[in-house]
């Protein structure tokens, strides 16, 4: 883990990804060491905000076990919606209707397992053509949202009802994946929509986000920062993946986790960013506490000062 740069002003603000960040490699429980972190940073005046892949209904509850408060801030479907804990809506955006049902049959031959997420609660919120070929790819997700999950087939069929979603997503191998966004780029489609990868390569799992254009995390932080009046400087951001670059090069104090890609470190390396140890050494909490630390050491020198 390389150590906190002691130039970097106080932190106000600090935006989290959840896997491979928040999360260990095993598991989906927050160790009580990234909890403790987390609970501190609040209780310093340091707001947390959570910037995941995840649509909210899927986020929300692996975040139930910090205790954070209903006002804390979930930007979900990589800056597609950002919303508080307790469900007030902030921002919102969603594909248009046309270039949704284009997008099924152009990312068809790429292994049939499109989702598309919708903006309600239930059965329909995640829509997709066939179940069966996306358990194959993601068995542990499918079965974990098995409530939420609607079959249409041609998946076309369900813009019919005249309803916008909010992403898209399609997932299989690195390889499929890296061959379906070289794909898209050679499109219209490259000029009316963002597309966000996520790579496991331990796995050989890759999952490509469709969203509007103009969504990603780094414009929901920006967002989000400029109404609270925090300069970018006082803003931290931690993550592991490739839907976190935008979050990370936008955040003055950017930390990657140890356990990113290797590309990703590089990326780090020029950029003079922080790297922390993985997510199953608690990476992101040892470089909050740090950022915790030198929060406090400021307060104490203002204070020594004001008395001088």
């Amino acid at each position: 883990m390389t150590p906190r740069p002691a130039h970097l002003p106080p932190v106000a603000l600090v935006a989290f990804d959840i896997d491979g960040t928040l999360l260990p490699t095993r598991g989906e429980q927050m160790s009580a060491r990234t909890i403790a972190a987390l609970r501190a940073a609040v209780a310093a005046g340091v707001e947390v905000v959570v910037a995941t892949g995840r649509r909210a209904a899927y986020a929300l509850p692996l975040l139930e076990p910090a205790g954070l408060a209903p006002e804390t801030v979930l930007i979900s479907s990589n800056g597609a919606s950002t919303r508080e804990f307790g469900g007030a809506e902030m921002h919102r955006f969603f594909l248009d209707l046309a270039t949704s049902r284009a997008l099924c049959a152009e990312l068809r031959p790429f292994g049939g397992t499109m989702v598309f997420t919708f903006d309600k609660v239930g059965r329909g919120e995640l829509v997709l053509e066939s179940l069966e070929r996306l358990h194959d790819r993601i068995a542990l997700w499918v079965d974990a949202n098995l409530p939420f999950i609607e079959q249409v087939d041609p998946l076309e069929r369900v813009f019919d009802r005249g309803d916008a979603p909010m992403q898209g997503m399609i997932c299989g191998t690195v390889a499929q994946m890296h061959a379906a966004e070289t794909h898209l780029l050679t499109t219209p489609f490259a000029a009316r929509v963002e597309m966000h990868r996520t790579e496991y390569v331990d796995k050989d799992l890759s999952i490509l986000d469709i969203l509007p254009l103009g969504c990603n995390k780094g414009v929901a932080l920006a967002r989000l920062a400029e109404q609270r009046g925090i300069a970018r400087e006082n803003v931290m951001a931690v993550g592991d993946n490739w839907n976190d670059l935008e979050m990370l090069r936008w955040a003055g104090q950017p930390v990657l986790m140890g356990n990113a890609a290797e590309l990703l470190h590089a990326e780090a390396e020029r950029g003079g960013w922080q790297v922390c140890a993985t997510n199953d050494e608690d990476g992101a909490a040892q470089a909050l506490e740090q950022a915790l630390e030198a929060l406090v050491e400021a307060g104490n020198v203002a204070a020594e000062a004001q008395t001088a």
